[in-house]
């Protein structure tokens, strides 16, 4: 929870820089297939419309919240998926934001990544407790989905749509890392080649070996019963 803290009170101590200082911060923005647009890759998430108070209201809550479920349940993983998340939503972006001139920032990117790493990881590891958080993430922000669309103006969906490729791309790389369903008994024999027991196959052949011998023993006993049979030859003779 410390990390998530931490993360969202960078976001509004720039924030609030941003009021002390005469230059605009959103100009450091993320400016898509423009070089000095590169800078935005590291800047965008911790740059908020200071004119809008919604803008960083909005992404401070999902940040926190969606931080907290990835460092409470990849502890091994969280400080590199939120890095990567970062990076490479920011990266991707930059090539797919299209040349318009469009500054982007916030931490709507970053957020649409780990909503897409801690749903698709949770589905791919087949571990209940991580499926239940993928179905949680689905309850809370499965309306975000529409976000990867361009159905509101200054909306960077283009980010949205970035973040939640990130998301799932990262999910697939780290499937084999961090948290993972517990084995079974029979699961670990097999990759060991151990055969396990054929307990229904012993029962039933056991079975199959008493009715057999019982019917030996019940035609041994119809045997040793039973006496040759008497033959009785009537012969005829006329009368005189």
């Amino acid at each position: 929870m410390k990390n998530a803290f931490l993360v969202v009170a960078i976001m509004w101590l720039v924030y609030w820089a941003d009021f002390l200082f005469v230059t605009d911060f959103q100009q450091y923005g993320l400016q898509a297939q423009h070089l000095k647009g590169l800078r935005g890759i590291i800047l965008m998430p911790w740059i908020h419309a200071h004119h809008d108070y919604k803008h960083i209201l909005n992404n401070s809550l999902p940040t926190f919240l969606l931080l907290t479920l990835l460092f409470q349940s990849y502890k091994t993983l969280a400080w590199r998926v939120f890095l990567l998340s970062w990076f490479l939503t920011g990266s991707l972006l930059w090539f797919i934001g299209g040349n318009n001139g469009a500054i982007h920032i916030g931490m709507s990117g970053v957020i649409y990544a780990l909503a897409g790493f801690l749903f698709t990881s949770g589905v791919l590891r087949k571990y209940l407790p991580l499926q239940a958080l993928s179905l949680f993430i689905v309850f809370l922000y499965g309306s975000m989905i529409w976000g990867i669309f361009p159905t509101q103006p200054r909306v960077s969906w283009q980010g949205h749509l970035a973040g939640l490729i990130v998301g799932i791309l990262l999910a697939f790389i780290f499937k084999k890392q961090g948290p993972q369903r517990p084995k079974y008994q029979f699961e670990i024999e097999k990759e060991l080649g151990i055969e396990p027991p054929d307990y229904e196959g012993d029962l039933r052949r056991a079975i199959e070996k008493e009715e057999q011998e019982r019917a030996e023993q019940l035609a041994a006993q119809t045997n040793g019963s039973e006496q040759a049979p008497t033959i009785i030859v009537y012969d005829y003779k006329k009368k005189d």
